[in-house]
């Protein structure tokens, strides 16, 4: 049995040079870097002699060499093209969010990745900080009681720059909340449960260019609980402090700094004092609550172990498991409501 899972890289510059491929698969236990394949050939060699592996100039040719899966971190607008080469060749997929910039495009990859038996799973490595799923397992244990709401909020300062797809709506399916909200919406089902209705408002506030810089979408959970997900391009990156706000029943979980793409921030647990009732001067003290602190670990590390080893074990990724085309559907659900101005239920 093999001990290890053959990578290679499509898009080699961007995300994954600065983050999946030094701090990801180079590091990971369970893993390594084959090849390489990216349009910048130069940024290609340079990635490949950095990372010790091999620069192709075609996909075709990278799809040709041994190699177990492929991780995709290319513009969105050629994400279902390049994913349903890359399981037509064989390979398990692990692709940048969103999975395609539509859901019929989704659902066709999805099926697709049934039909030859390969795993295709998505990006969303924020649930596997170490505080979202220490979080998550108090959740799950009663900690918060029944859940009320949450928040989930990410925004960064992202001017309008020549060339950048992210802000063509038709290369990247939509603006902040395409890019960032997909996360904050996952985190929040992951905590809560399944999201059963979406309420959007988008706009541009501040930049010119095609897709929105300004989100916001009230969402109500199947189990009643409700949330809100904001996520900006126009707000400054030192302003946004990147908060994740957890109620119940019986207490709260705080957090800031825990989305985005590092390991850092600070997150507390602050609980309801046993047999405390109503308080009708409504005091307050709410104390320094419970450090939530477990071991930091990289997520884009955690994301390819945890994919690599599901290959290994012949197991389901916790990143598949059809969590692509369930991200493409509620953004897909964002987008009509913000369209329509009413409230869209997600199908069943």
């Amino acid at each position: 049995m093999p001990d290890s899972i053959r990578w290679g890289v499509v898009g080699s510059g961007g995300i994954a040079r600065r983050r999946t491929i030094p701090e990801g698969i180079v590091p990971a236990s369970n893993a390594r870097l084959v090849g390489v394949y990216g349009t910048n050939g130069n940024t290609n060699a340079e990635v490949a002699k950095a990372f010790g592996a091999t620069p192709f100039d075609t996909l075709e040719s990278l799809l040709a060499t041994e190699m177990d899966a492929v991780y995709i971190a290319t513009p969105v607008f050629v994400h279902a093209a390049q994913v349903a080469q890359c399981l037509r060749a064989g390979k398990h997929v692990l692709c940048e969010k969103p999975l395609a910039l539509n859901v019929a495009e989704a659902q066709s990859l999805v099926e697709l990745a049934g039909k030859c038996k390969l795993q295709l799973g998505v990006g969303l490595m924020m649930r596997l900080h170490s505080q979202h799923q220490e979080a998550q397992k108090m959740i799950a244990a009663g900690k918060l009681g029944r859940p009320v709401y949450a928040r989930a909020q990410l925004s960064c300062w992202y001017p309008p720059l020549q060339g950048a797809w992210r802000q063509n709506p038709g290369q990247a399916g939509g603006g902040s909340l395409a890019d960032m909200g997909v996360h904050c919406i996952d985190l929040l089902e992951m905590f809560f449960g399944p999201v059963a209705s979406v309420s959007c408002q988008i706009s541009r506030l501040v930049h010119n260019y095609e897709t929105e810089d300004s989100s916001i979408v009230m969402l109500t959970f199947e189990n009643g609980a409700m949330g809100t997900v904001d996520t900006f391009f126009c707000v400054p990156d030192e302003s946004s402090k990147n908060v994740l706000e957890l109620y119940g029943s019986e207490g709260s979980i705080l957090a800031k700094g825990t989305i985005g793409q590092g390991s850092q921030g600070e997150m507390r647990l602050y609980s309801r004092p046993q047999g405390k009732g109503y308080d009708a001067q409504q005091s307050r003290e709410q104390g320094e609550g419970v450090e939530i602190r477990p071991p930091a670990v990289n997520m884009y590390r955690a994301e390819i172990e945890e994919f690599s080893q599901a290959l290994l074990d012949g197991k389901e990724s916790e990143l598949a498991r059809g969590r692509g085309l369930r991200s493409q559907k509620l953004l897909h659900a964002c987008y009509e409501s913000a369209r329509t101005s009413k409230t869209v239920r997600l199908a069943e």
